[in-house]
Formats: structure tokens, C-alpha cells, sequence
């Protein structure tokens, strides 16, 4: 399921200038100390992590980390749930998700798998 326009309008206003959203996936932390919501997003040059408003996790509200475009967000762990490791940190995700951290990690470590975008306009 895409994460909403409202979502990524307000995670584009805290991402510096200049860099255009290529993919947004909700996550969650796993591990101590405790559960928190996070939105990765994967610009042109940087994947985000954002921390979340405590009860809105649809509401970014500041950076909480940055890694190089060059980092690799997978592979997917499905021991129980879908899960990810970024940045040393464990994210638990939709396993809907999957495909899009797929996709991101095929953008600049497989171009050539990626199939043609059939609405580049948008």
C-alpha cells in the first residue's frame, strides 16, 4: 500500500533541499530500548530514516538518521515478520513493504533489472 501524498509532502519538508523522494516505507524499531515508529525514505541521493509524532506515525518530525544512497536497505529477513536492518538498527516492516526495499536497493546496485517506468511523469 503507498504511503499517502499528505505523508510524503510532510517528509519532503524536512529533507534537504533539492533531493526528490523515490520511495517512503513505514517501519518500526525492534529491540531496546522499546518499539518507536519510523518513516525510511530513500531520495535521489540519501535514504532518511524519520522519527514519528508518539501517536501520529504519519507525522514526521525530525531526522533521525542518514545513510549514503550506496547503502543497501535489504535483504528482507522474514524469520518473524518482514524485517530490515539499517544503520545497525533492526525495522520491522509490512511485508508489503518488501518489494519496495527491492526496488530501491536494485536502483543503484541492478538498474538494468528494473523494469522501464510506465508513468515517469508523475
Amino acid at each position: 500500500m503507498p504511503v499517502p501524498a499528505s505523508v510524503r509532502a510532510r517528509c519532503r519538508a524536512l529533507l534537504p533541499p533539492g533531493q526528490d523522494i523515490r520511495y517512503v516505507l513505514p517501519a518500526l524499531s525492534v529491540g531496546p530500548p522499546g518499539t518507536a515508529a519510523f518513516l525510511v525514505v530513500v531520495s535521489d541521493q540519501a535514504i532518511h530514516v524519520l522519527s514519528t509524532a508518539f501517536f501520529d506515525r504519519n507525522v514526521p518530525t525530525a531526522i533521525h538518521s542518514t545513510h549514503a544512497r550506496r547503502t543497501r536497505i535489504g535483504p528482507v529477513e522474514f524469520a518473524a515478520g518482514a524485517a530490515i536492518e539499517l544503520g545497525g538498527t533492526v525495522f520491522e516492516i509490512d511485508e508489503e513493504y518488501a518489494a519496495v526495499v527491492h526496488a530501491a536497493d536494485a536502483e543503484v546496485f541492478a538498474p538494468e533489472t528494473l523494469p522501464p517506468d510506465p508513468l515517469p511523469d508523475l
